[in-house]
């Protein structure tokens, strides 16, 4: 994203009124990432991982920022049943959502996310102009560093690093705590939002 945009994103809302909101999707699954760790010399740590690798937790956050409020950090999380034919989130679950920020906000949305084909879609489309408080924007391609919840799934990831779960419920459950501590921390909110590089002030 280019500079003109950001600035472009940032007039629309501040005339709007609205908190500006970058949002991505990411998931777990019940082998861990790779971390380090300290171990005794010459015996290697192992870390026993539960079957069942395909069992995945999807996850969808929003992190969003307006002028003189702190930066919020809002999430949901997806567990696909047995004979789901999407795994992932579908549009209707991503309007749940943004419904939710809109209504916890408290004020019109500002939208910037990625051309996943669910956030293009014609059922997406006709959604989103269902909200008169919501404005979406895409970012281009190839752009992930410009999103600041990339390092929201970064600093999940490396929380979850070398901890085995025993089960699908487990590890919901321990995603939940992870995000939920990330929501009362402004300044990592804040930290991820720099970490982009992007001129988010006066937002910031």
């Amino acid at each position: 994203m280019e500079g003109t945009d950001v600035a472009c994103h940032k007039r629309t809302a501040e005339r709007q009124g609205a908190w500006l909101v970058f949002e991505d999707e990411s998931g777990q699954g019940l082998r861990p990432p790779k971390g380090r760790t300290w171990g005794r010399r010459g015996r290697t740590p192992v870390v026993t991982v539960t079957g069942g690798h395909n069992s995945r937790v999807s996850l969808a956050a929003l992190i969003a920022v307006r002028p003189g409020e702190r930066p919020r950090l809002v999430y949901r999380v997806h567990r696909a049943r047995h004979g789901d034919k999407r795994k992932g989130f579908a549009e209707a679950d991503y309007a749940r959502l943004l419904d939710a920020a809109h209504q916890q906000l408290g004020g019109p949305l500002v939208l910037v996310w990625d051309n996943l084909n669910t956030h293009v879609s014609k059922a997406m489309r006709e959604l989103i102009a269902a909200r008169d408080w919501l404005t979406v924007f895409q970012l281009p391609a190839y752009a992930s560093e410009l999103n600041p919840v990339e390092s929201v799934w970064s600093h999940l990831k490396r929380s979850l690093a070398n901890l085995a779960k025993r089960d699908i419920a487990q590890l919901t459950a321990l995603v939940k705590t992870r995000l939920r501590r990330m929501q009362y921390q402004a300044g990592l909110i804040d930290g991820f939002l720099t970490g982009t590089r992007l001129d988010l002030t006066p937002l910031l």
